[in-house]
């Protein structure tokens, strides 16, 4: 761990992209484990559980300038954004009653709603604060990252009154989750363009590029509900029905089974039931064909972009990676 002193003057220069990720981390690390006394133990059990960092990863790859350096407040931007992205995960956790995160007993779990909801909205307030504790104030006003929160917020809300709709549409279901997942990767990939230096034109390809990097997310994220267990996606599987929460695999499901909407509006339906009715109609194949074309269009806006083969490359990586391709 770094002290005090040294973490500064890192803050102060450009740092190759590796470099960038790391001190990403010890920014996290930091504010989490050196919050006020107060709240500093609900903080530092959030620090046990270290995610992928994806959004960061982003922020740093986007933020990557001719020469390959990432400038000082993209590493500020993309540990707020960790942040806010940790705060969203609290709330999750205690809306779903979940137990696990990350391969870790969650905050609300160990501590109590209460607790955790209280601790969700102190890491909002600390990322908000930190994102505005970069030196180039313009940079942070072009952003407009309060705005980003406001789409989550918005969301995450559309999809609790939407909790148990059976008819709810494919169209609809999108729009949730373009504020819920997809605002948050475009908000790094738009951040990190921003601190990149490139034209406003530009910076909006990057920007429309995250929100599609964004839908893959969270719709390969469906899909993981019904393909994988506890252990390999360290978190609650099998349960999104469970929560109310109606995905596109089961939403494709609804549509081909009339009779199945009916027995879950009388009755509900039994995760076997689910799984079953999922496979026999082709929701996971469906699902993946909207993966494949946010995918498609992704390559196309990076294809298009002002970028050296090496940050057009870190960029596929990335959209691989959310894809699970490759």
């Amino acid at each position: 761990m770094t002290n005090d002193n040294t973490r500064q003057e890192s803050l102060n220069q450009a740092l190759l992209p590796e470099e960038a990720l790391e001190q990403v981390k010890r920014e996290v690390e930091h504010a989490l484990s050196k919050s006020p006394l107060l709240i500093r133990e609900y903080t530092k059990h959030l620090a046990m559980s270290q995610g992928k960092y994806i959004r960061a990863v982003s922020v740093i790859t986007c933020a990557m300038d001719k020469e390959g350096r990432v400038a000082a407040n993209a590493v500020k931007i993309a540990a707020a954004i960790e942040i806010l992205h940790l705060a969203t995960l609290v709330h999750d956790d205690i809306i779903d009653n979940a137990d696990l995160r990350r391969g870790e007993v969650t905050l609300q779990k160990k501590y109590g709603k209460r607790t955790a909801v209280i601790c969700g909205d102190y890491l909002l307030s600390m990322a908000l604060k930190m994102g505005a504790s970069i030196e180039n104030k313009k940079d942070y006003l072009d952003l407009r990252l309060p705005d980003y929160v406001g789409r989550v917020c918005l969301g995450e809300l559309n999809q609790h009154l939407n909790n148990h709709n059976l008819s709810l549409s494919v169209f609809r279901y999108l729009k949730i989750i373009s504020g819920k997942t997809a605002a948050l990767f475009e908000a790094s990939y738009y951040a990190g363009a921003i601190f990149s230096g490139c034209s406003e034109a530009e910076a909006k390809k990057y920007k429309r590029l995250g929100y599609y990097v964004g839908m893959i997310f969270q719709l390969v994220d469906d899909c993981i509900d019904f393909e994988e267990t506890v252990e390999t996606a360290y978190k609650p599987v099998q349960s999104d029905y469970e929560q109310g929460v109606i995905t596109l695999p089961l939403i494709h499901a609804l549509t081909k089974r009339q009779d199945l909407k009916e027995r879950a509006g009388q009755s509900g339906l039994q995760r076997e039931e689910i799984n079953k009715a999922v496979t026999e109609s082709g929701g996971i194949t469906f699902t993946r064909a909207f993966v494949q074309r946010y995918y498609d269009k992704s390559v196309k806006v990076i294809e298009g972009l002002e970028a050296d083969g090496d940050k057009q490359d870190k960029l596929m990586h990335i959209l691989k990676k959310a894809s699970r391709i490759g």
